[in-house]
């Protein structure tokens, strides 16, 4: 969130590079690539955090549109709490669906299906299969995925950010502007 934490592309011609045709094979080349270099500058900007200790991906399938699950994505990867059960590597299942209920999408929670990293936590129909020493495990990793299946549709987003620490806490009640 910090204004310092951005990426500018710009094209005026002057390279004298041809220009890119949309639907080409080099159109495609170059859309790959760049979209292979902003993915990792935004999980590195969510790895360097102020006293972050996780990188954390939130994946967000079975959407109705891509900007439901990007909405989704960003509430649990703004949530406090989930941040907070991170870093305390409490895999805490609840506050993610709380997260989600909040984002403002409409959704069935029964049909939800929820995986850290790849571990299976919650079924449909309400099914907790969670396995907590695994998911302890999951949590206490440096890199961690939580996907979330709202099985709805056929859209899907990626958010990544990272836990919330005492460290971030400390540095941040530190200064002033």
């Amino acid at each position: 969130m910090s204004t310092n934490d951005m990426a500018t592309l710009m094209a005026n011609g002057l390279s004298g590079a041809r220009e890119l045709v949309g639907g080409t094979k080099d159109f495609e080349v170059f859309e790959h690539a760049l979209e292979h270099v902003l993915v990792r500058l935004a999980k590195m900007i969510a790895r360097d955090g102020e006293g972050a200790t996780k990188l954390v991906e939130i994946v967000v399938n079975g959407a109705r549109t891509e900007a439901e699950a990007l909405q989704a994505a960003r509430s649990v990867a703004n949530s406090n709490l989930v941040k907070t059960a991170i870093h305390g590597a409490d895999a805490n299942w609840g506050r993610i669906l709380e997260a989600v209920g909040y984002s403002g999408i409409a959704f069935d929670p029964s049909k939800i299906q929820l995986f850290f990293n790849e571990l299976p936590v919650l079924e449909m129909n309400y099914g907790i299969v969670m396995d907590e020493v695994k998911a302890k495990e999951a949590f206490s990793n440096e890199n961690l995925t939580i996907t979330i299946n709202l099985n709805q549709g056929n859209e899907s987003a990626n958010f990544w950010t990272c836990d919330l620490s005492k460290e971030y806490v400390h540095i941040n009640a530190s200064y002033r502007s």
